[in-house]
């Protein structure tokens, strides 16, 4: 979701003693985070967009009711998953006609492109083979939103996502939903339950996205509560601020997640959730982590938490107990974007065991991307790097999710392409910049080769960092878009003929860029998560950096573990650089990535990068 507040510098406070000391994993047993996701190589999925598995499920008309925009087209049909993102359709310009809708975004977001979970599953391998071992869902629940974070319920998945939407809504009509007991497995709920089984075969472990915040205006609590006012089951959910009443002329008023009415908020005490949400959670939460009673390795393996800083600490701390009790195992990671010593309270072992790590990503956009006058050195990066590090106890570092975009950013790619607009730091400000929706500035255009190679250089660290690398889907093929609604657009598939986007988001026409498969990048992608996941020091070995060099603005670092140890070059200058290091084994060592030349003369090993390229060497 959207995140509006301010994000201040991080402070430089770390010596230069502590940054070049080794950060090390050697000791686990007084760690709280679950060890395997030391090892994940995440992949996030927004699966509405993702795959179109089955067809015969795609939404109708009725299915969109109740999500923005609330306003019901004249004509509406499922997208073309190939078409010109910011072209109008038939339909679109119809609607634009009849109804005065001027706004792309408004069509953008009335869109379906017909993603689901059979797509999701089709795909397995596709991802297995790319080397990811852990997605993160995003919200696959029952809404009627293209997004899902207006759920209508959180104890069934979306009917649309599933084999028979019909039959499931006749099935969920049923229920009473207070009562567990009466709650129905639909046929979208067994494929889910299909979709983790085949992704655990693979030895990919499945997170889903909670939003525990608040529902939509569809869910089955906010509709018995608009109807039933004062006399509904459901009266103290929600933080109503008056109940409708023809006497006293009130009408029905609410608090909507920072004043969005389709996103009624839960009503909260100072331990969090009351009572009627928090059990519905609770019970939910069972639900999904141990299905039917059968055992936790048939459910989900964690839960990536939505505005968790919206939500009091009491009732995390309260859900992170149930979360352990039913799996120990269970990866627990928040949004919470925010400066450190806000987000630090969440990451004390009582509450999350790790993050989406947007701190990460603002430093490495402030080190590869921003122009120069923008950028920071190579020291300064190194400091804001070893910040983060040794900010939360030991073992969170190791687990938090470093990514770059997101469906809440724009991509990697287009980042890249208009770096310097604003600095990714300030997260309201450059939110809003990087929306080319609204900002005509915004360059919509494809990356070119030399923006690659700068997604590239991020891609080597993300693969080789202390932490757990996450992929937004798509950006392993080269795809690219501004900030939200544009970083959800389909992802591309080599069966699917993608029309040339021509078309800019006021509906002149620019030079067409063809959009396909980037192999290439998709090549590097696969490579550095193979050689991530063939060498443990890159996942849990310890770290120590090794030269910043200001001058020639070359970065090194030591990633080392009893399987070995390996050096990670980069080189962030425009120019060729020659990067000496003290080389005292007899091995002889080995480039395992980047086009460098390399020879050991005096006791030191001497590497040739050429500009804004890195390498991995590996020593022992």
């Amino acid at each position: 979701m959207k995140r509006f507040f301010q994000m201040s510098l991080l402070a430089l406070s770390v010596n230069a003693i502590a940054v070049t000391q080794a950060y090390s994993q050697d000791n686990n047993k007084n760690e709280f985070v679950p060890q395997w996701a030391k090892k994940a190589v995440w992949y996030q999925i927004f699966p509405e967009r993702f795959r179109n598995g089955d067809p015969s499920n795609d939404p109708k008309v009725d299915d969109i009711k109740g999500a923005d925009p609330i306003k019901q087209p004249v004509q509406w049909r499922i997208h073309p998953w190939g078409s010109d993102w910011y072209e109008l359709q038939d339909y679109e310009r119809v609607n634009k006609a009849a109804n005065d809708e001027h706004e792309i975004s408004t069509h953008l977001l009335r869109r379906r492109y017909g993603g689901d979970l059979q797509g999701v599953i089709d795909k397995l391998d596709y991802l297995k083979n790319l080397g990811i071992n852990a997605i993160y869902l995003n919200p696959v629940f029952d809404s009627p939103s293209l997004h899902k974070y207006d759920a209508a319920s959180y104890h069934h998945i979306d009917p649309n996502f599933g084999p028979d939407p019909v039959g499931d809504r006749k099935l969920m009509a049923q229920e009473n939903p207070l009562d567990p007991k009466t709650w129905v497995w639909t046929k979208a709920d067994e494929l889910a339950l299909e979709l983790i089984d085949k992704a655990h075969q693979k030895g990919i472990r499945i997170i889903f996205d909670g939003v525990f915040n608040h529902m939509g205006i569809n869910s089955f609590a906010f509709q018995d509560l608009a109807k039933n006012q004062e006399n509904s089951d459901y009266k103290n959910w929600f933080t109503v601020i008056s109940f409708k009443d023809e006497r006293q002329g009130t009408e029905f008023d609410y608090q909507g997640w920072f004043g969005v009415k389709s996103l009624p908020e839960f009503k909260e005490d100072e331990h969090g959730l009351v009572t009627g949400p928090k059990q519905y959670v609770f019970a939910a939460t069972k639900r999904w982590m141990n299905p039917k009673g059968k055992g936790r390795e048939y459910g989900i393996d964690g839960w990536r938490l939505d505005v968790a800083y919206c939500i009091a600490h009491g009732f995390w701390k309260d859900w992170r107990q149930l979360v352990k009790s039913i799996n120990p195992e269970a990866y627990l990671t928040a949004e919470i974007v925010d400066t450190p010593e806000n987000v630090k309270p969440y990451m004390q072992g009582d509450e999350f065991d790790g993050e989406m790590n947007y701190n990460f990503a603002f430093t490495a956009a402030e080190f590869f991307f921003n122009p120069e006058k923008m950028a920071i050195s190579p020291t300064e990066f190194d400091s804001k790097l070893a910040e983060l590090r040794s900010l939360y106890p030991q073992g969170v570092a190791y687990v938090v999710q470093n990514l770059f975009g997101s469906h809440d950013s724009n991509r990697i790619g287009s980042h890249i392409v208009n770096r310097g607009i604003a600095n990714f730091r300030d997260w309201q400000g450059y939110f809003i910049t990087s929306q080319a929706v609204i900002n005509p500035d915004y360059k919509v255009s494809k990356p070119t080769s030399y923006d690659l190679q700068l997604q590239r250089l991020f891609a080597l660290l993300q693969m080789t960092y202390v932490g757990a690398p996450m992929l937004y889907y798509g950006d392993e093929v080269g795809m690219w878009g501004a900030n939200d609604p544009d970083s959800r657009k389909p992802m591309i598939w080599p069966d699917i003929k993608y029309q040339a986007e021509r078309y800019n988001p006021d509906g002149s026409v620019r030079s067409p860029d063809k959009v396909t498969i980037n192999t290439s990048l998709k090549q590097t992608y696969k490579q550095l998560i193979a050689i991530r996941n063939a060498n443990p020091a890159l996942s849990i070995g310890s770290y120590k950096t090794m030269l910043t060099d200001d001058t020639k603005n070359v970065f090194v670092f030591e990633r080392q573990h009893h399987s070995g140890t390996f050096w990670v070059l980069f080189n962030n200058s425009t120019e060729n650089q020659e990067i000496s290091l003290s080389y005292l084994n007899s091995k002889k060592p080995d480039l395992l990535y980047g086009d460098a030349d390399y020879a050991v003369l005096d006791k030191e090993l001497v590497v040739n990068l050429a500009a804004k390229s890195g390498a991995i060497i590996r020593v022992n």
